[in-house]
């Protein structure tokens, strides 16, 4: 049975100080997720901070927002207007170092609206993952994150998440066979909020949270892993 897993996309936001300020007031209110994963991804600026203020046998785990494919290099600055090649060789420089890579999939509001989500979801996939082998896609997670429902407050609704969820599902089972597609994890991401998480979570084909804007709050994430515990009893 695939754990749940609930992640903490903090974005820009959060300086080193204010980053230890709310990972111990998180650890505060979620002292033991039980069943539950729980990752926190703080900027960059602040990971250090972040992780000297995890607890010593710490109930989070820690992710970067973003990395470059090389190990190092006369590379500055941000990665705009990123291609599937550019990502396929992030995943696979991630996989290199020992990190287990989330993948985020997910169509414009046009491809939504002309009906062609299944498609670019499907084809980012693979094109993303070229090349992973059937022992690595084993530690890659999926996120389903429509492009329109980022930080609009307009999150698909559960039907339709758990719909695109199944398809990249299949997707996974046929590139790389059937334990892939029981085994990889696939989360919803895309103005998740304390009020209507408890509706994605409750399918069975929708594996997490990917949580933006609601991670800020520790009490609205703590809501949040709480209702994962809930509906992975």
């Amino acid at each position: 049975m695939r754990r749940r897993l609930i992640v903490g996309n903090w974005k820009m936001h959060k300086t080193a100080t204010e980053a230890a300020v709310l990972v111990r007031r998180l650890s505060d209110l979620v002292s033991e997720p039980g069943q539950v994963e729980v990752v926190i991804a703080p900027p960059f600026t602040a990971l250090h901070a972040a992780a000297r203020a995890l607890p010593a046998s710490p109930s989070f785990a820690l992710a970067a927002q973003n990395l470059h494919w090389e190990d190092e290099g006369p590379f500055t600055g941000e990665l705009f207007g990123e291609d599937d090649e550019g990502i396929q060789r992030k995943i696979r420089a991630s996989l290199r170092h020992g990190l287990r890579p989330i993948l985020c999939v997910g169509e414009s509001l046009s491809d939504h609206k002309k009906g062609r989500t299944e498609t670019v979801v499907t084809g980012q996939l693979r094109k993303g993952l070229d090349g992973i082998s059937k022992d690595e896609i084993r530690l890659v997670t999926i996120a389903y994150e429509p492009v329109w429902a980022i930080g609009t407050g307009q999150a698909a609704s559960p039907a339709q998440a758990g719909a695109v969820h199944e398809t990249l599902r299949g997707a996974l089972a046929k590139s790389w066979g059937a334990g892939a597609g029981e085994q990889v994890r696939i989360l919803y991401g895309g103005s998740v909020t304390a009020e209507n998480a408890g509706e994605f979570l409750a399918s069975s084909r929708i594996d997490g949270a990917l949580v933006g804007g609601a991670c800020l709050d520790p009490q609205s994430f703590a809501t949040i892993i709480a209702v994962a515990q809930k509906a992975a009893r």
